[in-house]
């Protein structure tokens, strides 16, 4: 326990983290299980980082650069004095081992969670530490002291022997260090490691030791109590390391003689008991694993990053330890000079860089984050983190331990595999491959045995993007359009299938959708790709490749995609194995308007980096090519397949008007896009005036749902309903695209001309079963007949009926499509009623869940459909929805959920004046509400001021 005398308030033990990123998540999880408080630091570029929500109180200290915030010594203690803080805990790196900072927590009377400055001051620089190592008989490597000129570096270096390696006295974590295996190379580097030294760590000083080849990096955990007792907690290996910057750590050091072992566990208890070492500290050596002797290497004074593996294995919180002996409890006091380890432990870094492009660090938005479960893993980092350039690119640690090391390899494996960070780059896919490799599980690794490991990337780099170039898999994100989230998916789906099959993936994996231009792009694994949909001159490596057919791609090659500048507005490129990127709400695809989905949720840009997926079976894929009449046909004028309804006449429109909705060759506007595709052409001449309750124009309703392809009155323009539209609106559809020909919308372009004909609903079923066969066989033809076309009808577009009874309203269903049934229940009033009795049918359907019902979506006083008609017919579904309706109660006895929201209001504020301007200068500018929505909502409520509004 840790005395009351230890605080001035023993209620209220608040602990400041002096620290940002995973250690202080970690250090912030053991004051809270401490029972203290913690207080949280952080510059403005963290200001919603994992740490500052843990925090019980947290405060900015400056701006992103740390050397004016996180190193700013008056403003952190600052934040101590103020939120009467007993003690700061450093973490590692950043003031963790500053003399000046350990002087005035010291001088402010809050206590530094670490060593005592003057024990920083004689660790912290290397000549120093090396006296100190002479002194009480631990082994160095034979070095000089510090070098005051370059002859004297070429002397010592003669003396020695080559190679040698040249350090900074100051400093740590592989800064400063540089091998010279010729008097050449140490004259190169004698400047620039000076350099580098009074840049990263003010002081200029260097000195020069023999460099071992084949050596190994082997630390000792020590914990001192400041009055000689000094306990090891064990060693770890830490020779899994790249420029040495360490990867990969574990304990107990696999292989070492246990002699030597304990030989050198005595000399780190030794030297730290030499300065009457205080707190956690770390004594480091160099292992020659060729002569089996090991050296002195330098003293960390301070927490590492590699801790957790020691705690796992002495089941000791050395955070916990560092808290309670600064607070002045002795965690020590009653422990061995040398704790009993158990088992082996390992531990991962995760770094925001890419391997393949020499470690560049990377940055960005983490679109998903999920970690191994049933392992211990210390992170910073979750779905949605932006990754800021100013840090260290250090994201988590992934730790497991078990009873043997080959136990322990096995877990970190699966660990590794169950790991996932989307969205940047990360050495991820790096560390599940030095995992892998067969060195690393025989163990003994080398600080030099990871410049011989091959990494092999399996990604895309992206040089160029295009002008919109997204990744979508098919059919897309079904089954949210109830909470209004869409389909997205490839636009022209055909093509897509197609190509996936061509490669021999399912035809529903994930590929990239180009509109107008496509990418360039560089792949980094050899691969069988395909391209199809609009023709975009694609080269591979500056040679013209085939579209519709399949393309061997070698690493390194590029393949750079031109621009559709004849037929079709969208190309496709699927890579056999499929593009990796998580799934989110069950789908790839990217739907830009929701920043969700495919890559970070948006279109690529130049510099991101595509992951692809392992191929299917072997990987090879024979050489083909589609026979034409498998291949869509594209054209500038097209003849588009649609069903009547949902809304149809004479309740909505004239039959002159349904005349001339089919026979007119209507223009794609410019302005369109995977929302939706707008029409020019002529205007109905409309069944009714106004909209009644629901508006000023004929084309207004109260909302309901639409129907994905359907063609919306937005007013007199029609609009082609998109993947990436809206799920509920206020307006009329006569007519809606069917599935199997659905995929025409994604080749429209702006000046192409567009006429609908008129399908049944068991032609519409059969032409998409038959596009399914070509699909799955790859033969037959996907130019489907348009003898199956019908005439205008005369009906309203109403397929069936149920008159109004006592406590229950009229029920009018209305097709949309092959695939959605529109449900309209009671007059065209808002009647608060009526949408209890939709919610009421909503709810039954949805616990009934009818097999081949998509999903359901309710509307003001409507309920839409989405059904599978491959599954569920039209008339079947209707006969269940009637059963379901005829059991419920009246509407008047009815109960939902109700709650009350309050919202501000801004009627006009600076967006939605930018809207309504944007609406004038692209829609239209004669609409009521333009230019002012305040006037338009003063005339139509009758109100005689702007100011009532």
């Amino acid at each position: 326990m840790i005395p009351p005398s230890a605080f001035p308030n023993p209620d209220l033990a608040t602990i400041l983290v002096a620290n940002r990123g995973e250690i202080a998540c970690r250090i912030l999880a053991t004051i809270r299980a401490m029972g203290l408080r913690g207080v949280a630091i952080y510059s403005e570029a963290d200001r919603d980082a994992r740490h500052v929500a843990m925090a019980d109180e947290a405060y900015c200290v400056g701006p992103p650069a740390v050397a004016e915030s996180y190193l700013d010594i008056d403003r952190i203690l600052e934040v101590a004095r103020r939120t009467g803080s007993q003690a700061i805990h450093p973490g590692y790196g950043l003031l963790s081992e500053n003399v000046t900072f350990a002087q005035a927590c010291q001088e402010a009377g809050v206590a530094f969670i670490g060593p005592r400055p003057e024990q920083i001051d004689c660790f912290g620089l290397k000549d120093r530490a090396r006296a100190i190592a002479r002194e009480q008989g631990v082994p160095l490597l034979e070095g000089t002291e510090l070098l005051r000129t370059e002859g004297a570096a070429f002397a010592a270096a003669g003396r020695i022997g080559y190679p040698v390696i040249l350090k900074a006295a100051a400093g740590g974590g592989g800064i400063g260090m540089q091998r010279c295996d010729t008097l050449s190379e140490l004259r190169e580097a004698y400047a620039s490691v000076g350099r580098l030294a009074e840049s990263n760590f003010g002081s200029a000083d260097v000195f020069l030791e023999k460099f071992i080849v084949n050596a190994r990096h082997i630390e000792v955990q020590v914990f001192g109590d400041g009055e000689g007792k000094v306990c090891v907690l064990g060693e770890r290996d830490c020779s899994t390391q790249r420029r040495n910057q360490k990867v990969i750590e574990e304990t107990p050091a696999p292989g070492l003689p246990q002699a030597k072992r304990e030989e050198c566990w005595e000399c780190a208890r030794r030297l730290a008991a030499a300065v009457d070492y205080r707190s956690a500290g770390t004594v480091e050596f160099l292992y020659d694993a060729d002569e089996e002797q090991f050296y002195f290497l330098e003293v960390n004074t301070r927490l590492q990053v590699e801790h957790g593996v020691t705690e796992m294995v002495t089941h000791v919180d050395l955070v916990g330890w560092m808290i309670r002996l600064a607070l002045g409890d002795n965690p020590i006091a009653e422990e061995p000079l040398s704790l009993p380890v158990e088992g082996h432990a390992i531990e991962v870094r995760i770094y925001a860089e890419d391997p393949h492009k020499d470690f560049q660090p990377s940055s960005g938005l983490l679109t998903q984050v999920s970690y191994p479960p049933e392992v211990r893993s210390d992170y910073w980092v979750e779905s949605g983190t932006e990754v800021t350039p100013f840090y260290d690119p250090l994201l988590a640690k992934v730790l497991v331990n078990a009873g043997t090391r080959e136990e322990a390899v096995g877990k970190l494996k699966q660990a590794l595999a169950q790991t996932e960070m989307a969205g940047i780059e990360t050495n991820l896919l790096y560390l599940r491959q030095i995992v892998a490799w067969e060195r690393f599980g025989e163990g003994g690794m080398t600080t030099r045995a990871l410049g011989e490991f091959h990494f092999e990337p399996a990604t895309i780099d992206v040089l160029s993007a295009g002008i919109q170039t997204t990744i979508q898999d098919y059919p897309g994100r079904v089954g949210y359009w109830n909470v209004g989230v869409p389909p997205s998916g490839p636009m022209d789906s055909l093509s897509f299938r197609l190509l996936n099959r061509l490669v021999g993936n399912e035809e529903g994996v994930a590929g990239l959708e180009m509109t107008m231009s496509g990418p360039t792009l560089r792949f980094n694994r050899a691969c069988c790709i395909a391209l199809g949909g609009a023709e975009m001159g694609a080269t591979l490596d500056g040679q013209a490749v085939e579209s519709w057919s399949t393309i061997a791609v070698t690493a390194g090659q590029i393949l750079a995609v031109g621009t559709a500048e004849g037929l079709g507005a969208r190309g496709y490129l699927v890579v056999s194995g499929g593009l990796e990127v998580p799934e989110y709400l069950g789908s790839r695809s990217t739907f830009i308007l929701g920043q969700f989905g495919g890559h970070g949720g948006r279109a690529l840009r130049v510099g991101d980096v595509l992951h692809l997926g392992s191929p299917p079976g072997d990987g090879a894929v024979p050489p083909s090519s589609l026979a034409p009449a498998v291949i869509p046909v594209l054209t500038h004028e097209w003849e588009i397949g649609v069903m009547y309804g949902p809304h149809g006449a004479p309740d909505f429109f004239k039959v002159e008007d349904l005349e001339m909705i089919l026979g007119t060759a209507w223009e794609v506007h410019h302005h369109s896009a995977r929302t939706g595709l707008r029409l020019v052409g002529p205007k109905p001449s409309w069944a009714r005036s106004d909209g009644g309750e629901a508006g000023l124009h004929p084309s207004n309703i109260h909302d309901n749902a639409y129907a994905f392809g359907t063609l919306d009155f937005t007013g007199d323009m029609p609009v082609i309903l998109g993947p990436d539209g809206p799920s509920l609106g206020g307006f009329v559809c006569p007519v809606t695209i069917v599935q199997s020909e659905l995929w025409k919308t994604g080749q429209l372009r702006p000046g192409d001309k567009v006429r609908f004909f008129l399908l049944s609903q068991e032609a519409a079923n059969q032409r998409e079963k038959a596009l399914d066969a070509v699909v799955a066989s790859l033969e037959g033809t996907v130019a489907l007949s348009t003898e199956s076309r019908i005439q205008v009808p005369t009906h309203s577009g109403v397929v069936k009926e149920l008159p109004q009874e006592e406590g229950a309203p009229q029920v009018v269903f209305r097709a949309a499509g092959d695939r959605f049934l529109l449900m309209e229940f009671g007059p065209l009033e808002l009647d608060l009623a009526l949408r209890f009795k939709v919610q009421a049918v909503f709810e039954r359907l949805r616990r009934e869940a009818i097999e081949g019902v998509i999903d359901l979506t309710p509307g003001i006083r409507s309920l839409q459909v989405h059904y599978d008609s491959r599954v569920l017919s039209l008339e079947r579904l209707i006969e269940q929805i009637e059963a379901v309706e005829e059991g419920l109660t009246k509407t008047e006895e009815v109960e939902v959920p109700s709650r009350i929201v309050h919202l501000p209001l801004a009627w006009d504020d600076e967006e939605t004046q930018k809207a309504i301007q944007k609406y004038v200068t692209t829609v239209n500018p004669e609409a009521p509400w333009c230019p002012s929505n305040i006037e338009f909502i003063r005339r139509i409520n009758g109100l005689a001021t702007q100011e009532e509004v």
